[in-house]
């Protein structure tokens, strides 16, 4: 299965950026590939006039193409997903998703911003194809607690929602869904 993850966070030590890429450790199997998309890391200026010709571009685009599975991980600000992701989502082509599963997380200073998931990012998503979107998992601060090591520590009910909705890629995957509690403390973005 050929993955791309697609991190839209401004911020380098990022709640968002770490739940991508722990949701990426939790689909540990066989015979896949990871592309990773960090949107702030694209070229400003090539992002804002939608140079799709430009070669970081075309390369990020080209990820989302061919990926089977796309995990897009966005902070939420004032209810809507970061300004980040809207930019990278409107180079993508108008069925860039279809035939694609995805995976939508996000994450928010508070509760208020959960429906955030289905009311701004999902008709985007569907805009661009996309018919196969998984649960949506959006965490609060406080579900990610900071760690001295670095990166973050989740709550066990955040594990569960995520391992829910990640369950229904198993058989696509080989393995069986993850049953640990805990997060390995050392994972950092």
């Amino acid at each position: 299965m050929h993955i791309t993850s697609l991190s839209a966070s401004p911020s380098e030590r990022s709640r968002s950026a770490w739940l991508t890429q722990f949701a990426l450790t939790r689909l540990e199997g066989r015979d896949t590939h990871h592309d990773a998309i960090v949107v702030r890391d694209l070229p400003a200026a090539a992002l804002l006039t939608a140079d799709v010709q430009h070669a970081a571009i075309a390369a990020a685009v080209h990820a989302v193409e061919r990926a089977d599975l796309v995990v897009v991980g966005t902070p939420i600000y004032k209810a809507a997903y970061s300004g980040l992701l809207k930019v990278f989502l409107d180079l993508l082509p108008p069925d860039a998703l279809r035939g694609k599963l995805v995976l939508p997380l996000a994450t928010g200073g508070s509760p208020a911003h959960f429906l955030a998931l289905d009311y701004a990012l999902k008709p985007v998503l569907s805009s661009l194809g996309a018919r196969h979107v998984l649960d949506g998992v959006f965490a609060t601060d406080a579900q990610l607690h900071r760690h001295e090591a670095g990166g973050f520590v989740p709550e066990p009910d955040l594990i569960a929602r995520l391992d829910r909705a990640l369950a229904p890629l198993a058989p696509l995957l080989s393995i069986t869904p993850r049953t640990r509690s805990h997060a390995p403390a050392a994972l950092s973005c």
